[in-house]
């Protein structure tokens, strides 16, 4: 549901990207605060409000990645790879590649990240209160307290209270927000079972979502909901995140089945054995009318006169070339070459390839011997492991959403 983003940097060796849509909630947090800012401080020129807006954005995302950042340290040292945490438009998430091991495991990196927005929120609320206890005697006029505050002490007093509620609305008991996960890891560990634990988990957040859109629609018809408010645009969002949370739910509960189902199945019984192939050697020309044009596949592993994969050349391959060169140019020329692709081989297991077809954003996988001699045994494709999901599930059109 969240895209890869552009990547921004890394930290701790973690890429940190940010997706396109974090830009829109960028720009209307800090148009909000502008507006909060100069309503406070009367005194404040516009250029003041805008710039103080601006740094209290861009500081409230990196406690969204410090959040992140918690989780995804968590899961490292429990050996766990992570391959990225994306800022978008609810906030962050971290791509963990793999389920954790263990209830207990569960526990520790689903409550570390709201543990580190809490401890953040209480102590920018501490430095902001230092600026609050300078004013002495105007405390007793509220309004007039927070005119006379400083850029630094709004800046802090607005960190704090956005950093607790973040924490605490992440302990929310819905799946995946992370107090769903904590009841996952709860389920987990008195079932025994990481699907059933995750399909209960699921359903309590799909139902936290539905009452979120019933709220949403209410506000926008005019009802007074308590901390949420009323009014259309809050209604909107609130019904939005609902439904976001509502999605999230049943796409994490698809990928555990998944997971699941593939658990232990080897390569070898879902990989293709007689893939067609091609010659290194022969030009686009051949390629085209002698395989492409003869079968329903996208990409053919080359092999050399050893039966060693050398490379694979895909349709896009080709297409980079002019229709008129094809009669010269060869696939060797064009093709991806072996020291740049990803293999599996058939004692691997299913699950473990298709997170490796899914990290890669590839449709196939070559399958080498396991002796190290790079001879094409077989190809796994997205496909292949498709039609085993759908005669081994019980739930197969959710299945084919993910898998497809």
């Amino acid at each position: 549901m969240v895209g890869k983003g552009i990547q921004i940097g890394r930290l701790f060796g973690i890429k940190v990207n940010v997706d396109w849509s974090w830009v829109f909630i960028f720009l209307l947090v800090s148009w909000n605060l502008t507006s909060a800012f100069s309503g406070i401080h009367p005194d404040w020129s516009m250029g003041l409000a805008i710039a103080v807006a601006v740094v209290a954005a861009i500081l409230f995302f990196l406690s969204v990645l410090a959040h992140e950042l918690a989780h995804s340290l968590a899961a490292i040292a429990q050996g766990l790879p992570v391959r990225s945490i994306t800022l978008f438009l609810f906030g962050g998430v971290s791509n963990i590649e793999r389920e954790p091991p263990s209830p207990r495991v569960e526990f520790v990196m689903a409550i570390v990240g709201p543990l580190t927005s809490i401890v953040l929120g209480a102590l920018f609320l501490a430095l902001g209160a230092i600026g609050v206890a300078s004013l002495g005697d105007a405390l007793s006029d509220p309004a007039d307290a927070m005119a006379q505050l400083g850029p630094l002490s709004t800046l802090l007093l607005w960190l704090g209270p956005i950093n607790l509620v973040l924490g605490i609305f992440n302990m929310v008991p819905g799946f995946p927000l992370d107090g769903g996960r904590i009841l996952r890891s709860l389920l987990w560990a008195a079932t025994d079972s990481l699907r059933t634990a995750t399909r209960w988990a699921s359903w309590a957040g799909q139902g936290i979502a539905w009452l979120l859109i019933v709220m949403g629609v209410a506000m926008i018809f005019g009802a007074e909901i308590p901390f949420f408010g009323t009014g259309l645009v809050s209604g909107l969002w609130l019904a939005f995140i609902g439904w976001f949370l509502n999605s999230a739910a049943q796409q994490s509960y698809r990928q555990v089945v998944i997971q699941d189902l593939l658990e232990d199945v080897p390569v070898a019984n879902l990989m293709r054995r007689d893939p067609p192939i091609v010659s290194p050697d022969a030009t686009l020309s051949t390629l085209v009318h002698e395989r492409l044009m003869g079968s329903d596949e996208h990409a053919f592993p080359a092999v050399d006169a050893e039966g060693r994969l050398v490379g694979i050349v895909c349709l896009h391959d080709v297409r980079k070339i002019d229709k008129s060169r094809w009669d010269e140019v060869r696939v060797a020329e064009v093709m991806t070459p072996r020291a740049e692709l990803t293999t599996v081989v058939p004692e691997e297991d299913a699950g473990e390839a298709l997170n490796q077809l899914q990290r890669q954003g590839v449709r196939q996988l070559p399958v080498v011997a396991a002796d190290a001699d790079d001879s094409l045994v077989g190809l796994l494709r997205r496909r292949d492991i498709l039609r085993w999901l759908q005669i081994q599930g019980d739930e197969q059109p959710a299945l084919a959403g993910r898998a497809n």
